[in-house]
């Protein structure tokens, strides 16, 4: 019975000595620069790309890393003060746009000129983006410098805001925007209703 307990006792100091040995390990590891980082989560870091050109050259993968590594999803581009939301938005790339909203962009903010990404789906007939904005409940009341809301800018007969597409058309034509007159004119109706 004695030889039962000595042994007994050297496995529970043995155990003893163990976990107090594998614990002064843990703190010490813990204590060096990025040990715990590296040992329980690994940060996502943010591409080399940055958001904006990640939505002008269709690199999902780029916005996906951005989204992971928390970049400002609302970040205005230099020149015209758009959100990238806002230049999905513009360029039909719905399924930025998707993964934009879906990730907690905001939907009302404005460019210079006060577009929001709704007014600008809106403008350049874009009915996918303007479906995902309005069920997000993106503000409809909101008006660019213009003076317009996003169903004022469609509300009216093409040919009157043909020169403004010309215009914009020419303008961002260089960056890949490719403006389909006949599919414009059919489809602003559609958008117009929709906004209603």
């Amino acid at each position: 019975m004695k030889k039962q307990t000595n042994r007994s006792l050297r496995a529970s100091i043995a155990i003893t000595l163990l976990v107090t040995l594998f614990t002064i390990t843990s703190c010490k590891q813990g204590k060096e620069p990025g040990a715990v980082a590296s040992l329980y989560q690994t940060k996502v870091q943010a591409p080399k790309v940055d958001i904006h050109t990640a939505i002008m050259t269709d690199n999902m993968e780029a916005l996906r890393q951005h989204i992971a590594a928390g970049s400002n999803l609302n970040e205005k581009d230099p020149l015209g003060g758009s959100s990238p939301l806002i230049s999905a938005s513009l360029f039909g790339k719905t399924a930025m746009a998707k993964m934009l909203i879906d990730a907690g962009a905001d939907i009302n903010l404005r460019n210079n000129d006060g577009s929001t990404a709704l007014l600008t789906a809106s403008f350049f007939c874009r009915p996918e983006i303007v479906r995902m904005l309005l069920n997000k409940g993106a503000d409809k009341t909101i008006k660019n410098k213009y003076g317009s809301t996003a169903y004022e800018s469609v509300a009216g007969p093409f040919a009157a805001v043909k020169p403004s597409y010309d215009a914009l058309g020419k303008m961002l034509q260089p960056m890949g925007l490719k403006l389909d007159y006949p599919y414009l004119e059919k489809t602003r109706p559609e958008i117009a209703a929709m906004l209603k």
